[in-house]
């Protein structure tokens, strides 16, 4: 038998709870009236065999008194942590000192594989799994892994159709917002993410990223089979079905089939009769931008052999 005593809860002449030990101490009441019309105890904390501290509303367990009293101020909506810069209201200390980061731009938390830095572990610990591969979010549809709980959720819309994104502009539907982000730049004609070589503006990152290789020579894709390098992996797929054969682009009026995409989308203008490049001094449309360029050639000429006549005469 053990030997710590037990206390009884007189707060309420109702209530048959049993606490050991100091477990009155976390004890509280809130009386209501059940249909008998009788006082009824309302604990605020529940308690299991092994003393771990519960939640009486949503039953998470602690293992600490204060962290359960943290955790109560999201069900109360209690936020006593306030920041002075912004008058943001917090529920835990913490967060506060996290959000206060954002402020003063301190990050201590670095990476030990590259010189990045942050300002919460969280974000570290995220960033680490760029280095080490890891992908603990695995689609319950497919085999994709996802090194991100986010990347995930935006993945699962592909599978159940969802676009709740909405552009207000067009109306265009998106899975998720970094698309319409992105989309809604193609009305704004915004162009945040500049290079620091050229100065040229793109309005993805993953544009400027692309064109960067353009200035370093950085061709990280390699054939196997002729060892031409790529820099980019898509161009190295492209590439790859010229060993292949493989056609996976089919028209679907005469069914013929292309390496890539670009090659179909130029082929389907024979159909549709397209011609979606204008030439700015004739106005004559052509369906391909290299015949476009090509006729522009035309009026190059042509102003040179004015501009040489101009000279000529005076």
């Amino acid at each position: 038998m053990s030997n710590i005593p037990e206390k009884q809860c007189v707060e309420a002449t109702q209530c048959t709870v049993v606490h050991v030990g100091d477990q009155l101490d976390q004890h509280s009441h809130s009386l209501k009236q059940p249909s008998s019309q009788q006082p009824q105890c309302v604990s605020l904390t529940r308690f299991i065999k092994d003393k771990t501290l519960r939640c009486s509303v949503c039953l998470k367990a602690f293992s600490k008194k204060s962290t359960l009293k943290s955790h109560m101020r999201t069900h109360t909506g209690e936020k006593q942590y306030e920041c002075f810069e912004c008058l943001r209201d917090f529920y835990l200390k913490s967060s506060l000192e996290s959000h206060m980061r954002t402020h003063t731009g301190e990050k201590p938390y670095q990476c030990s594989e590259c010189p990045k830095r942050f300002s919460e572990k969280i974000s570290l610990e995220r960033h680490l799994r760029i280095h080490t591969g890891e992908k603990p979010f695995q689609c319950s549809e497919c085999p994709k892994r996802f090194n991100q709980k986010s990347g995930l959720k935006s993945h699962i819309r592909i599978h159940t159709g969802e676009k709740s994104f909405q552009c207000s502009e067009c109306l265009k539907n998106f899975p998720d917002k970094s698309c319409l982000v992105r989309h809604i730049r193609t009305h704004t004609g915004e162009r945040p993410f500049r290079c620091p070589e050229c100065l040229k503006k793109f309005s993805e990152k993953s544009s400027l990223g692309r064109h960067m290789k353009t200035h370093t020579g950085e061709k990280p894709y390699q054939c196997p089979e002729c060892l031409k390098n790529f820099s980019e992996k898509q161009y190295l797929i492209c590439h790859m079905r010229t060993h292949t054969g493989e056609k996976s682009n089919q028209c679907s009026e005469c069914l013929k089939k292309f390496s890539q995409k670009s090659s179909l989308v130029r082929h389907m203008r024979t159909h549709t009769g397209e011609k979606p490049y204008h030439c700015p001094e004739c106005l004559k449309n052509f369906s391909e931008k290299s015949n476009l360029v090509t006729h522009m050639k035309i009026h190059t000429r042509e102003k040179n052999k004015q501009t040489d006549i101009s000279v000529q005469k005076v």
